[in-house]
C-alpha cells in the first residue's frame, strides 16, 4: 500500500498570538510512504542535504508515533519526501514533517485515528500547538493545549488580503529563539498582546482591514528576539511604507510576514531591498492562504 500527503508550510503567532495563532500557506511539502521492512527516506528540495534519511527522519518518526499510538508493531516505510518549506526559516517545516509523518502513518493503517487525535499526537511531538494546528486543518487557527490534548479551530481569512513571507538567506534555531523569551512579563504586555488577539480575530471576521496595524502588534515575543533579528524594525518599515497593513515575525523567524491589501509584487521588493541593505540576502513570494491542510490520497499497491 502507497499512499501520498500533501502538508502546507504554516506561519505562527502572527504577532500577539504566540504559541496560539497559525496560518497556513500555499507552499506545500509531499510525502509518499509505502509499507516497508525497515526505514528508508529519499528526499528532494529543501533540506536535501542536510535531513536525516534513515529512523531518525522527523516524517519517519511521524509514521512511528501513528502505529504506536493504536498499538500496532512499526515495521518500517519507504518514505519519498519533496520539499518545498525552507528549513530553519519559521515557517512550520518541523510541523510539516511530523504532521505529514504521522497523516501518512494513519493512512498506511487505515485511518484509525481522527483528526483530533493526530492533532494532540502532533502537538506533543512538536511541542506547541500553533504551527501543527494549521498545517493539518489549513486557514488561520486558534489552537489550546492543555493535558487533556488540543483544541483547535480553524476560521476563514478575507480573501482580499495579500500575504507575502520574506525568507532570508540565513537561518535560526527556534531554541535559540526561544531561550531570549524571559519567563514572566509585565502584566501591562500580557494585557496589551490580549488586547491585540482579540482585535486581529475580530478584525478579520468583520473584514476591518483598517485595524491589522494596531492588531498585528506584539509586547510577548518580537521585542526580545530583535538582538537575533537587529534588521527587523527597519524591513517592518519598509513594508509598511509599501503598504503593508502589518508585518511580523513568522515563528521563531527569521522569515518576516507581512499582509496587504495592495500590489504583493511591490511590497516584496521594497522588504528584499530593505533586507540586503541590512547586508543579508534574501526572497519574498507573495503565497496564498492554504485552505485544505494535510491531504491524504490512497496510491494502491506497493511501487
Amino acid at each position: 500500500m502507497r499512499v501520498h500527503v500533501r502538508v502546507p508550510a504554516t506561519s505562527a503567532n502572527l504577532g500577539p498570538g504566540f504559541d496560539t495563532l497559525g496560518l497556513a500557506l500555499a507552499l506545500r511539502n509531499e510525502v509518499t510512504a509505502a509499507e516497508a521492512e525497515g526505514v528508508s527516506v529519499r528526499i528532494e528540495g529543501e533540506g536535501a542535504a542536510r535531513l536525516a534519511r534513515g529512523g531518525d527522519n522527523v516524517v519517519a518518526r511521524g509514521v512511528r508515533l501513528a502505529f504506536e499510538a493504536v498499538g500496532r508493531r512499526f515495521p518500517g516505510c519507504a518514505l519519498d519526501c519533496l520539499n518545498r518549506v525552507p528549513t530553519a526559516r519559521g515557517l512550520g517545516s518541523s510541523a510539516a514533517a511530523w504532521v505529514g509523518g504521522l497523516v501518512a502513518g494513519n493512512a498506511l493503517l487505515g485511518s484509525p485515528l481522527p483528526r483530533e487525535a493526530l492533532l494532540a499526537l502532533a502537538a506533543r511531538a512538536e511541542g506547541h500547538p500553533d504551527n501543527v494546528a494549521a498545517a493539518l486543518l489549513g486557514g488561520l487557527t486558534v489552537a489550546c493545549a492543555d493535558g487533556e490534548g488540543v483544541t483547535a479551530v480553524a476560521l476563514p481569512v478575507p480573501p482580499a488580503l495579500r500575504w507575502v513571507a520574506l525568507i532570508p538567506g540565513v537561518t535560526s534555531a527556534t531554541a535559540e529563539a526561544r531561550a531570549v523569551l524571559p519567563r514572566t512579563v509585565p502584566r501591562e504586555d500580557a494585557v496589551f498582546n490580549v488586547q491585540r488577539v482579540a482585535l486581529l480575530l475580530a478584525s478579520l471576521q468583520a473584514g476591518r482591514t483598517d485595524a491589522l496595524a494596531r492588531a498585528l502588534e506584539d509586547r510577548l515575543h518580537q521585542p526580545y528576539r530583535l538582538k537575533l533579528f537587529p534588521w527587523m524594525p527597519d524591513v517592518a518599515a519598509a513594508a509598511r511604507a509599501a503598504g503593508a497593513l502589518g508585518c511580523v515575525l513568522s515563528g521563531a523567524g527569521p522569515a518576516l510576514l507581512a499582509v496587504t491589501t495592495g500590489d504583493a509584487g511591490d511590497l516584496g521588493r521594497a522588504m528584499e531591498a530593505a533586507l540586503r541593505a541590512a547586508g543579508i540576502a534574501g526572497a519574498a513570494h507573495a503565497l496564498a492562504v492554504d485552505t485544505e491542510g494535510a491531504v491524504v490520497r490512497v496510491l494502491g499497491g506497493a511501487a
